[in-house]
């Protein structure tokens, strides 16, 4: 697979919004809705595209009312989310192999089975809605084909195409197809939690959309004004806040006093500052976009700390910049911060990983990425850790980050990291976790959980280095 960079996909996002099929979607098409969707669907299976990029850029730049956008936000992430089932269940009524048909047809086709059977549209307007998008979009033919698959599709429930499933013996590839995840991180959820109830469960979750979580950063913005504006309190973090509707909306957002950012990540980043307290110079070695350069700045800024900032992209960078009030934000490979010559007494690297603790606000990242790809990270995720102990202080911590459970990335690093550093020792973080709080991990790192904390599946591990 090959990965993007940042700086090519702020390219494909300005291409994607500028290109000029947007001027069909007039007010009075009553499919206008279901067209963006479907051309939004097209740039992120067929192009690289990321779905939480284009979605708010396009609906900014439409004239759709709040319960248009609604419908497409549930349609685009719910299509992209479930694709995996709504494919094992087309292949069984096409004509031909699925991986065969054209990829217009396949994107309609998910499209109309997200409609048919996990959203209150009536079977025969996803069905007429979702020909008339084939028939405008790719022809008369590929219109005739979707008709009959759709068709061939209705005459079952949902509950009937399922029911197979449960002679399935592996519980991988039946769980697999349920709850339309791949079959390695299935896999992977096994070595981690066990169990099948506790496996699906976590599916489960990755499969229920996460409401905005709000952060207030401190000296800028209060979790009170947050709440007075109709926000709730997040359970764990004293900076959060939960929030229905456009978080664009909120004045302290616009303002650029608050930011949008999960639970989990504010958690990171609020004990990681409570660990750090101890040290005056910190240093975010991966920033961009900047949420946790953000909220730890803020924090730095309240006490006798200085803050750094460092991002591999300008583009990014630029991002960080924004955010960030209070410190410096340096552009460079974050492997290479020894070139800055400087060193920090408290380091922060939330390293390129898998992405698999964001499935909830992610979707397409469960399909893209591989286990091929985790050789890659892996060796990435070392040389950033190796740079950041390069130039950490004696006596100074070390935070490593993933948003992702996955052992190889999580355990298997933090053992790898021990290895090769006898000079460092593990924090136990549980003395600074919030009231209430408790890790699914009992070695004194931080790994949660989105079926268990409602955040997403955020690990850290703080070292301290020898004095």
């Amino acid at each position: 697979m090959r990965l993007l960079g940042p700086t090519e996909l702020d390219l494909k996002l300005v291409k994607f919004l500028n290109k000029p099929v947007p001027r069909t979607y007039k007010r009075a098409n009553p499919d206008a809705v279901r067209l963006l969707v479907f051309d939004l669907i097209t740039e992120v299976n067929r192009s690289d595209g990321y779905s939480n990029l284009l979605l708010p850029q396009a609906l900014s730049a439409s004239k759709f009312d709040d319960r248009d956008k609604g419908f497409a936000t549930e349609l685009l992430y719910g299509t992209l989310r479930m694709q995996g089932r709504h494919d094992w269940i087309l292949a069984q009524v096409s004509n031909r192999p699925w991986a065969e048909v054209d990829p217009g047809v396949i994107d309609v086709a998910r499209m109309a089975l997200q409609q048919i059977h996990e959203m209150r549209v009536p079977d025969h307007a996803a069905v007429s809605a979702s020909v008339d998008i084939a028939r405008k979009r790719l022809g008369e033919a590929q219109g005739s084909f979707l008709n009959a698959l759709l068709r061939a599709v209705l005459k079952k429930s949902l509950a009937e195409w399922l029911a197979p499933l449960d002679e399935i013996s592996d519980p991988i590839e039946r769980l697999a197809i349920k709850y339309s995840h791949p079959q390695w991180i299935v896999s992977a959820y096994f070595d981690l939690l066990k169990t099948e109830v506790d496996v699906t469960a976590a599916l489960t979750a990755n499969n229920v959309p996460a409401l905005p979580t709000l952060v207030s950063w401190p000296g800028r913005s209060t979790q009170a004004e947050l709440i007075e504006i109709g926000g709730v309190a997040t359970e764990f973090s004293q900076y959060g806040a939960r929030m229905a509707g456009s978080p664009g909306a909120v004045p302290a957002i616009r303002e650029r006093r608050a930011g949008v950012q999960d639970e989990g990540s504010q958690l990171v980043a609020e004990i990681f500052a409570a660990v750090s307290e101890p040290a005056r110079d910190w240093l975010d070695l991966c920033a961009g976009p900047g949420g946790k350069a953000a909220l730890i700045s803020s924090i730095a800024a309240l006490g006798e700390h200085t803050f750094t900032a460092n991002e591999i992209s300008q583009p990014r960078a630029n991002l960080v910049s924004q955010v960030v009030e209070f410190g410096q934000v340096l552009v460079g490979d974050g492997r290479e911060i020894s070139n800055s010559g400087r060193t920090f007494d408290a380091i922060l690297a939330d390293v390129p990983c898998t992405g698999l603790g964001a499935l909830r606000r992610r979707p397409e990242v469960r399909w893209r990425r591989t286990l091929a790809d985790l050789r890659t990270l892996t060796d990435l995720q070392i040389e950033l850790s190796e740079a950041a102990i390069s130039v950490l202080n004696p006596g100074g911590f070390f935070a490593y980050v993933t948003c992702s459970p996955h052992l190889a990335e999580t355990k298997f690093q933090v053992s790898a990291i021990l290895k090769r550093h006898p000079e460092l020792v593990k924090v136990d973080l549980r003395p600074f976790f919030p009231n209430g709080l408790v890790s699914s991990t009992n070695d004194g790192s931080l790994l949660l959980w989105p079926q268990i904390h409602n955040t997403d599946a955020m690990f850290m591990t703080i070292f301290q280095k020898a004095s």
